[in-house]
């Protein structure tokens, strides 16, 4: 999942999200229609950051727009953009829905930019059992309900066994628990030229992953009233421990560099090309290395775990939601319902196979906020693909499903995200130590969540 360029929008909609606050439900939204199960809706829907490419996309909006033939879907393709979703909001024209990342909506909610979908999900008999508890819970905030959850992504280690035999080292080496066997293991299997790196041994992909190693060591990020504690000992400690890792490997400016250099969706990639041994990395990355397989790779996997050897995982994902002024409320509530439905996920499993048979290749899975949607589809469709090493990681996926934890939603989610984000780039470029570039980083977290809690 792409992350989003927060850092640079907030300050510029700060503004502008303040303006919006107040919204309420869909009678203050700017529509005038009302949503029902029966309603029949009807004009355009203006949908915003959904790139709606592949056949998984295709085909759910082909099965919306077969159920809904008199709604003119225009969407505007492309990732979220905070800032130009923020300007269309401000200027009274946004679009009717929005594909956001799931931790974006406590900010977006506490200020009024996206309105709640109590009485869409009401109205529509929407049955949110069917979605995965950790999803629903990310799309809250003060007992309402914001958004309609969408894919959900989780994490597991993925590796290169070309690299491990080159090394001597075992696949149950490539593990999180026990810390100081982790170093070893990373210093028998990276490879150093001129002093630089030419075999990354175990990637712990910061920044990005910091939470994860985070949540590993035992801490909360953000604590269930929604405040930070971005500083906790625990949170130090992963990010002492990742940096450690790095620096036993060229270190991050070295190590960056190298890293960059992966052609990460490439058929010859840093797996085929011995530039990697393992990392951890969301599900969606198993889909993208099947194609690597005639290049050499002999993919391998263990489960990511906290330090007491419990697989444990982060969730991504996006979610619809509506924003203050959406026009069409009724075709939003209606396309996020049959979006995220078990009948439409299934439509999409059936043209995602449709390409395997045409690829001669495999099903790798399909994970999405829909519980019951997973687990038919997985009934259905998986089948052992003739290659133990993808086997083992898809499992490993599905396995992690229901341990996995998001972080806690809050009302100033989007400034920790930026506060972390921001430190870790700090502490990873040495310009300051992991305890003080966390300790600003809480800092700044706490007053932007005072400052909206108050407000």
């Amino acid at each position: 999942m792409k992350h989003l360029r927060l850092p640079v929008v907030l300050a510029a909609g700060t503004l502008v999200l303040t303006a919006c606050a107040g919204v309420g439900n869909k009678e203050n939204s700017g529509g005038s229609d009302q949503s029902s199960a029966d309603s029949t809706p009807s004009g355009t829907l203006n949908v915003m950051g959904f790139s709606g490419e592949d056949e998984v996309a295709q085909s759910r909006i082909s099965a919306f727009k077969s159920a809904y033939p008199t709604v003119t879907v225009k969407n505007n393709k492309g990732d979220f953009d905070a800032q130009q979703f923020l300007t269309a909001v401000s200027s009274g024209n946004p679009p009717d829905v929005v594909y956001m990342a799931r931790n974006l909506i406590g900010t977006y909610a506490a200020k009024g930019a996206i309105q709640p979908l109590d009485d869409c999900i009401k109205d529509n008999d929407i049955d949110t059992s069917q979605y995965r508890e950790a999803a629903m819970n990310e799309v809250k905030l003060k007992d309402k309900t914001y958004g309609i959850p969408e894919f959900y992504t989780v994490s597991t280690n993925l590796i290169s066994g070309k690299a491990l035999k080159s090394a001597g080292v075992q696949t149950s080496d490539i593990q999180t628990a026990h810390w100081d066997k982790l170093e070893q293991t990373v210093k028998k299997l990276y490879v150093a030229k001129a002093g630089r790196p030419a075999r990354i041994g175990y990637d712990p992909k910061m920044p990005d992953f910091f939470p994860l190693w985070a949540m590993a060591n035992g801490a909360e990020l953000v604590k269930p009233g929604g405040e930070p504690n971005l500083n906790d000992p625990k949170a130090v400690e992963a990010l002492q421990y990742t940096i450690k890792l790095i620096n036993l490997q060229g270190g991050w400016s070295n190590f960056k560099t190298f890293r960059d250099t992966f052609d990460l969706f490439g058929e010859k990639n840093q797996f085929t090309k011995d530039q990697l041994a393992a990392f951890p990395i969301e599900n969606w990355y198993v889909n993208v290395l099947r194609d690597a397989r005639k290049h050499g790779l002999e993919l391998q996997s263990t489960p990511f775990t906290n330090r007491e050897g419990e697989p444990i995982s982060t969730i991504g994902g996006s979610a619809w939601v509506v924003p203050k002024g959406a026009k069409n409320f009724d075709a939003a509530c209606k396309w996020a319902k049959t979006l995220t439905s078990v009948e439409t996920w299934h439509k999409a499993a059936e043209a995602r196979m449709q390409t395997v048979q045409k690829d001669k290749s495999f099903f790798t899975g399909l994970f999405t906020g829909n519980k019951l949607a997973d687990e038919e589809i997985k009934a259905k469709y998986l089948k052992p693909t003739g290659d133990a090493g993808f086997d083992q990681a898809i499992n490993n996926y599905y396995d992690v499903l229901d341990k996995a934890k998001a972080l806690n939603p809050s009302p100033a989610g989007a400034e920790i995200e930026a506060a972390w984000k921001n430190a870790v780039g700090k502490a990873l470029g040495g310009s300051a130590t992991p305890q003080a570039a966390l300790d600003q980083a809480q800092s700044e977290a706490k007053t932007a969540f005072d400052k909206v809690s108050q407000g």
